[in-house]
């Protein structure tokens, strides 16, 4: 931190070289630094430059100058004027318009990492194949597709983010990918439907001697940078053909950046065979850079809650159904099929108008999984959902899916609306990890059987997802997400109107 503060001092220096100049911190709002969401008045900037008349009564007072604010401050100054793109350089623009304020110092710690990638992507553009327009030219000539291969691995190391839920990693990774040139080879997906995807290739390729390569092989033509949301590995299945993927994917010059929950030697923990997932945790950080978000701060759960999308009780279906009704108007719900993957249909008990209608024990009570999911929210932007129970050992199937369910909502920005039986925290209390277990009261003799908490779940994977769970149903449900939704729905219903006027 010293280091940082030494630096940001020296870029000020460099600036006002030869000005007799004070910093001085304005008075700000102590509103929670957090730019996940755009909804908080924005904050002018911290500090400003005084001239020689103010400088004497400056002199005889005492201003507190915070770390983070300078080191912002810093490389506002450092990039101002320049040509420069970026991340940490777009966080700047957009702070100064007010669509953002300002984050704390483990999260623009990850954007100068982020910038640091960036720059040397740039730097290694032609290096690295980046350009889409220059590979399909290399592409079309016999010869030149012989002499210009991929790289064997690219010059440039991936970069690994991981932290608490809530901290911000997925709009960091964002705010990076919106930022890289629009001709390059890159794609931005949420890691469940990258897996699906892969699934879905290998079925296309089944008889092969080697199908991971040709899957390989037909990823890379398309992507070299490739930005994975969410990776958490819960499917043996997938942990069993993840390094054997990667060490081709890897081979062929691709770029991972990558955010998760854990850490590398934390992912598919207590899972089956995971003697055989270990050398992909090796793989992946020999080519990625492993950078912590160490914020404790959960952004998401600093928004405003919306009374009537998240009922808590039983016997509440009349009232769900009424909400239900008002979204859907004076359309009539029907039962709907929807495609899924690999020829598949998922049954929609009721659905109109975008908004989608089932019970807890129809979606999470039977076999789904993620593309269901995905499949779902291609054609409903909205979900209604009865019945969510109190989670533990005797529905831990269910649990699980129910997990898969919110991801896939957060990550397809979906309306929820549902009724459960308790607060999102309350349905996930009986749900803990190993060492969570441990740390219980042991039974004695003085304490029985029926002092225990009744159905208890102790499950590594399903405890760690727990919060994230938490964190997600919290903003999902926020005024703000909900805002956010509703513009979205009206803009794309302008946009319908005006196509209809045109044509």
């Amino acid at each position: 931190m010293r280091n940082l503060v030494v630096r940001s001092q020296r870029q000020l220096r460099s600036v006002f070289h030869g000005q007799t100049c004070i910093l001085i911190r304005a008075h700000v709002s102590e509103t929670p630094h957090h730019f996940e969401n755009c909804y908080h008045h924005f904050h002018s900037s911290a500090y400003r430059v005084v001239d020689h008349a103010e400088a004497n009564v400056v002199k005889n007072h005492s201003f507190t100058i915070t770390t983070r604010a300078l080191s912002i401050d810093a490389a506002k100054l450092t990039y101002e004027g320049t040509n420069r793109a970026g991340p940490l350089i777009e966080y700047e623009r957009r702070i100064a318009i007010g669509e953002l304020v300002e984050g704390d110092t483990f999260q623009i710690d990850t954007l100068t990492e982020l910038q640091r990638l960036y720059d040397e992507l740039a730097k290694n553009a032609d290096v690295c194949q980046l350009d889409r327009r220059v590979e399909k030219l290399v592409r079309t000539g016999w010869l030149w597709s012989r002499l210009l291969s991929h790289p064997s691995y690219s010059p440039v190391k991936g970069l690994y983010l991981y932290g608490g839920v809530g901290t911000g990693k997925t709009m960091l990774m964002d705010l990076f990918f919106d930022q890289l040139p629009s001709n390059w080879r890159k794609t931005r997906i949420h890691f469940h439907d990258f897996m699906l995807n892969v699934h879905s290739l290998l079925q296309k390729h089944k008889g092969l001697s080697d199908p991971l390569d040709v899957v390989a092989e037909e990823i890379s033509e398309e992507t070299v940078l490739l930005c994975l949301d969410e990776f958490m590995v819960t499917d043996v299945a997938d942990a069993l053909i993840l390094n054997r993927l990667f060490g081709h994917l890897f081979s062929k010059g691709i770029i991972l950046v990558s955010t998760s929950n854990r850490a590398p030697d934390n992912l598919y923990e207590g899972g089956l065979q995971r003697d055989l997932f270990m050398p992909f945790i090796a793989t992946l950080k020999e080519r990625c850079i492993v950078h912590a978000i160490g914020s404790s701060v959960d952004y998401r759960k600093m928004t405003s809650g919306e009374e009537g999308y998240y009922l808590v009780g039983r016997n509440l279906s009349v009232i769900l159904q009424q909400n239900f009704q008002q979204l859907i108007g004076e359309v009539t719900a029907i039962p709907q099929q929807v495609e899924v993957v690999m020829g598949r249909t998922l049954h929609v008990p009721l659905g109109a108008n975008g908004c989608a209608y089932f019970t807890f024990e129809e979606l999470c009570d039977r076999p789904l999984g993620a593309a269901d999911y995905f499949g779902l929210f291609k054609k409903f932007h909205t979900l209604v959902l009865e019945g969510i129970p109190i989670f533990g050992l005797s529905n831990k199937s269910a649990a699980y899916r129910f997990v898969t369910l919110v991801d896939v909502i957060y990550e397809n920005k979906v309306r929820l609306l549902c009724t459960a039986e308790g607060s999102p925290h309350e349905i996930m209390e009986k749900i803990v990890t190993i060492s969570e277990g441990k740390l219980m009261a042991p039974r004695t003799s003085t304490r029985s059987r029926k002092h225990d908490v009744s159905d208890l779940c102790v499950d590594d994977e399903l405890g760690f997802a727990k919060d994230r769970t938490i964190s997600r149903l919290t903003e999902i449900t926020s005024k703000e997400y909900l805002e956010h939704h509703a513009a979205v729905l009206e803009e794309n219903k302008l946009n319908v109107a005006q196509n209809v006027a045109q044509a």
